[in-house]
C-alpha cells in the first residue's frame, strides 16, 4: 500500500513536533516497539489520560490542537480524537480523523437541553493503518467517565475498530452511528465549526462559562 505523506505530516491542529506531544508520546510509548503496541500504549494514554468533558465545547482554533489538548487536560470527543491522531503520526504510524453523526442514549439531563437534542454531529473518531489495514479507534470516554455512567470501557487491541458501544453495562442503548463524514487528512477545521455554530449555540455559550467538573457531577447524580 502506498503511504500518503499527509498522513503522517505534522499541522497546526496535529502538532506533535512540540515538546508537550512529544513529552507525552515518550511516556506513553514507554519500551513499546511494535508499531500495534505503541498505538494500544498510546490509545489508554488518550482515553485516560485526558479527562473527557462535553462543556469544553470550545471551536477557537487552538481548542483543537493537540498540545492545547494535554495543556487543558480535558476535552470533548473531537480534541481527543486530534491528539490521539497526532501522538500516532508522531511515532510513524499513518492516521487520518475521522467524523461521525452519532445517537447518544446516555447523556445528562444538562447536556441534552443545551444540545437540543440527542444526536450530536461530528462525533471524532481516529483511523490508523496497523499491518497494511486500516482500524477504528475512539479514544474518548475515559474509565472513571465510563464507571460513572455505568458504561464499558471502550477496549483497542491494534487489530479490531474499537468505536462506540450499542449497549452500556446494563443492555441498555447507548450510542448509535447515524451518518459518516468520512475520514481526513487534517482537521476540517471551517466546515466542523460552521455546523457547530449552527446546531449548537447553547453548548458553545456554556463552554464559556468555564465550569469545570461539571459534567462529572452530574454523571454521578444520575448513577
Amino acid at each position: 500500500m502506498n503511504i500518503d505523506p499527509a498522513w503522517l505530516a505534522p499541522s497546526y491542529f496535529l502538532d506533535y513536533q512540540t515538546p508537550r506531544v512529544q513529552d507525552f508520546v515518550a511516556k506513553a510509548v514507554g519500551d513499546a516497539h511494535s508499531p500495534r503496541d505503541k498505538a494500544v500504549r498510546l490509545y489508554y494514554a488518550v482515553r485516560d489520560g485526558v479527562r473527557y468533558d462535553p462543556y469544553r465545547f470550545r471551536i477557537e482554533r487552538e481548542w483543537f490542537q493537540a498540545s492545547h489538548v494535554l495543556a487543558e487536560g480535558a476535552a470533548y470527543c473531537v480534541p481527543k480524537a486530534l491528539l490521539y491522531c497526532a501522538c500516532l503520526r508522531s511515532v510513524g504510524i499513518p492516521a487520518r480523523p475521522g467524523f461521525a453523526d452519532v445517537r447518544n442514549h446516555l447523556a445528562t439531563e444538562r447536556l441534552l437541553k443545551l444540545s437540543g437534542t440527542d444526536v450530536f454531529t461530528w462525533h471524532g473518531y481516529v483511523s490508523l493503518l496497523l499491518d497494511g489495514d486500516w482500524v477504528k479507534a475512539t479514544p474518548v470516554f475515559n474509565i472513571e467517565m465510563c464507571a460513572r455512567f455505568q458504561v464499558l470501557p471502550l477496549e483497542f487491541d491494534g487489530k479490531h475498530d474499537s468505536l462506540m458501544q450499542p449497549y452500556d453495562a446494563r443492555d441498555q442503548r447507548h450510542m448509535e452511528y447515524i451518518n459518516y463524514h468520512g475520514e481526513f487528512d487534517d482537521l476540517p477545521y471551517e466546515q466542523l465549526t460552521a455546523e457547530m455554530r449552527r446546531d449548537y449555540a447553547g453548548l458553545i455559550a456554556a463552554a464559556l462559562e468555564n465550569q469545570p467538573g461539571a459534567f462529572e457531577r452530574e454523571a454521578i447524580h444520575q448513577g
